[in-house]
């Protein structure tokens, strides 16, 4: 029962420490997608806020995941980038996803934060992209392990594609068969003041404190398939950060005009549609509040007539932000709900193999108990055995001694007989020889 009792506590412990940690996090809404159960909750074929590109087919966008490959046919590759980069400096994404294929199909997974994003990586993988800045994570089956998660790092100085050991340039891994689990993996990665991190199903990989990514980067997923192809299905990528008003821009990119930049964001991409008609920026929603005047300073309907149209026009977009931002709470609630009751299940779950622990204490009791009667039982037969060897032997060893005392003792009687009698003869013997010795001799 202690053992329960403990158990119960750390786990509990563990769920708080775990629930405390969400607690503070907020939806980045342009950086995430199937929060709600759905790729686009308008039904369309696209990711709102991300672009979508694949070859030599564009990736399938059905209802509630992205088919990043297809299973069939092989050598096939596809990508999802972000429109928007990541400009927070603490943040936390999720990306659920599935991988199914035959038995010795194979192909790698990439989840990116880099500098130019789709620009400089496109739908490349980590032994095909060329030089990039920023971290790759990579899932796949590594030096024939049934599955395994390996990080990479890279400052733009590094070509991976004519590196003759790609391989040894990760930074971190740990083993996780990902392959035909028939349900969909969750990998977080969390980026805090003191560590970065990455985390699979809920349990820790690797993490580091010397390694920082700074704001800016854009964040993509790419996969690729080989000839036995791997069938990779992404289900949602969610951003999250603990202040949505700590934006930090990008910083300038060096030796990149704006010519190239706006060519750049010019280029071409599937499934992106812009939104920024009717929809100003959030952060800015409430920097364009109507100073107060004075009413002496209206001196005119028309200035009256201007002021009161500015001041309503204000507050409508003040307004669509807090509706905008309630929605997004919204979903936010829904989505740390599920997670509550997902956890919630887990704990029911593990608390129910613990309740096998009675029925283990209580087969042991029976077990001890069944031994100890056995061994009483053996005592007693023991005990029954020793009194019954020696009431036999008590009883019969009486006799057995004059039994073979009599059989032991040695008979005199025909010693004596025999020496008497041999004696007899010889001095019949003798007598007879002297008396013949003494009779007359007679002559012929």
């Amino acid at each position: 029962m202690r053992l329960l009792r403990s158990s119960t506590l750390a786990f509990g412990l563990a769920t708080t420490a775990k629930f405390a940690d969400a607690q503070a996090q907020f939806l980045v809404n342009e950086l995430s997608f199937g929060y709600t159960g759905r790729i686009n909750d308008r039904g369309q074929a696209t990711v709102p806020g991300f672009s979508i590109q694949g070859i030599p087919d564009i990736p399938e966008v059905l209802s509630n995941k992205l088919i990043l490959t297809p299973p069939a046919p092989g050598n096939t590759r596809g990508a999802i980038w972000a429109d928007q980069p990541n400009k927070y400096s603490q943040w936390v994404a999720d990306v659920d996803f599935r991988v199914n294929g035959p038995e010795r199909g194979s192909g790698n997974l990439g989840i990116w934060l880099a500098r130019r994003g789709n620009q400089e990586i496109g739908s490349s993988s980590i032994y095909t992209v060329n030089r990039f800045d920023g971290l790759a994570l990579v899932i796949d089956q590594h030096g024939g392990s049934g599955g395994m998660i390996r990080g990479f790092l890279n400052d733009g100085t590094t070509d991976f594609k004519t590196h003759h050991n790609v391989d040894s340039l990760a930074f971190g891994h740990c083993n996780y068969p990902y392959r035909n689990l028939g349900r969909p993996s969750q990998i977080k990665l969390r980026q805090t003041p003191q560590v970065f991190k990455v985390e699979v199903d809920g349990r820790l990989c690797f993490e580091s404190d010397k390694i920082s990514i700074p704001p800016g980067y854009y964040f993509g997923i790419t996969a690729a398939a080989a000839d036995n192809p791997d069938s990779f299905e992404i289900f949602k990528m969610v951003t999250m950060t603990e202040n949505l008003e700590a934006r930090q821009e990008a910083p300038p990119q060096q030796g990149q005009p704006n010519q190239n930049q706006a060519q750049a964001q010019a280029q071409t991409s599937y499934g992106r549609k812009s939104n920024n008609r009717n929809s100003p920026n959030v952060d800015d929603a409430f920097d364009d509040a109507i100073p107060d005047a004075s009413a002496d300073s209206i001196t005119s309907s028309k200035a009256q007539f201007e002021d009161l149209h500015n001041r309503l026009q204000s507050t409508n977009h003040h307004i669509s932000t807090i509706f905008r931002q309630v929605t997004g709470l919204g979903n936010l609630g829904e989505k740390r709900h599920e997670e509550v009751s997902k956890s919630m299940n887990d704990m029911k779950q593990l608390l129910s193999k613990l309740d096998k622990l009675d029925s283990l204490q209580n087969e042991i009791t029976k077990l001890q108990r069944d031994l100890r009667d056995m061994r009483n039982d053996i005592q007693v037969k023991v005990k029954d055995s020793e009194h019954a060897v020696k009431s036999f032997i008590g009883s019969s060893h009486g006799t057995m001694l004059e039994h073979v005392a009599v059989q032991a003792t040695p008979k005199h009687g025909k010693l004596i007989f025999v020496i008497i009698g041999s004696q007899v003869v010889v001095v019949a013997a003798y007598v007879y020889y002297e008396r013949k010795k003494t009779m007359p001799k007679k002559y012929l």
